[in-house]
């Protein structure tokens, strides 16, 4: 099989300086990629900085003959999501591959939480990802290609206990990325989610002496080839987790349509409104699920007429 490379493309990848982030630095860049590693060299909960990580990640990169440039501004302002983006631009003369990968954590449960720590972790994932995005999406829209990969969560997918701002940040990451593939459909920027797991510092204080082999290499593949220009799919999510990939999808049963309801009609139908007997809608972001999704209800309404 011929191996997929990057050569004479340009990366710009976040939360690059440990962990997953640092896997797919290092594996694009030992792919040919020209790679920003952008890392602030933070602490989990993103209220100090610990060390310059993204220049030790950058002097591992160019010590096997990769070509990397480190940059540690924060993703948490428009400022510096333009900034990070610049630092590609002006290095390398191109943007091609947005990876972001930054993150922070903030735990509490919904009775404890602060709106700070709320508002923390929104900034950097959420926010965070818009202002790369903004400064990106329109370089890519011009040279009419691009790829951008968001990190989304299981906890994103399915919540967890006392992580509200992550699960919202991490959910949020699915309808922007919808988003950025219908818009960039037409002029070759594609984009898509990685839901990933690995024992990285986020996993300091669990007892993980009984998890299977789950180091973030085992993920890199699947951000590499989502990263890739030979990625034929938009607008949808891959799941990495110890060996397993897998896609993970959005579906709606077909239901049950009726000209009027009430409350008690709604119960007495519940079973048959859940029914996921194999008939499910699978509408594809692009080119139209939005539409699609609203064809098919118009449709068994005018049916029932």
């Amino acid at each position: 099989m011929t191996q997929l490379r990057f050569d004479d493309r340009v990366a710009v990848i976040t939360g690059a300086g440990r962990g997953l982030g640092r896997a797919y630095a290092e594996l694009l860049a030992a792919r040919g990629a020209r790679v920003v590693v952008n890392d602030s060299g933070g602490t989990m909960r993103g209220d100090a900085v610990e060390a310059d990580v993204a220049a030790e990640v950058v002097r591992e990169i160019r010590g096997f003959g990769g070509t990397a440039v480190a940059s540690t501004d924060s993703v948490a302002t428009p400022a510096g999501g333009e900034s990070i983006i610049d630092t590609a631009l002006n290095t390398y003369g191109r943007i091609d591959i947005l990876i972001h990968n930054a993150g922070n954590v903030r735990p509490g449960s919904l009775t404890e939480m602060s709106f700070e720590d709320f508002e923390a972790v929104l900034d950097v994932h959420l926010r965070g990802a818009f202002h790369l995005v903004r400064a990106a999406f329109p370089r890519m829209c011009a040279a009419g290609y691009g790829r951008v990969v968001l990190t989304s969560s299981i906890g994103g997918l399915y919540g967890n206990q006392k992580v509200a701002n992550y699960a919202v940040a991490k959910s949020a990451m699915i309808g922007l990325s919808n988003v950025i593939a219908l818009e960039g459909a037409a002029v070759g920027v594609k984009s898509n989610v990685i839901v990933p797991a690995a024992l990285t510092r986020m996993a300091e204080g669990i007892d993980t002496s009984d998890y299977p082999p789950m180091q973030p290499e085992l993920v890199a593949p699947a951000v590499g080839w989502l990263a890739h220009e030979s990625c034929s799919v938009t607008g949808e999510m891959l799941v990495a987790i110890a060996g397993r990939v897998a896609r993970a999808y959005i579906a709606e049963t077909p239901g049950v349509y009726q000209p009027s309801w009430t409350i008690e009609q709604i119960a007495g139908h519940l079973d048959a409104i859940r029914d996921t007997d194999g008939r499910n809608w699978i509408l594809p972001v692009v080119p139209s699920a939005h539409i699609d999704h609203i064809t098919k209800s118009f449709a068994l309404a005018t049916e029932g007429q």
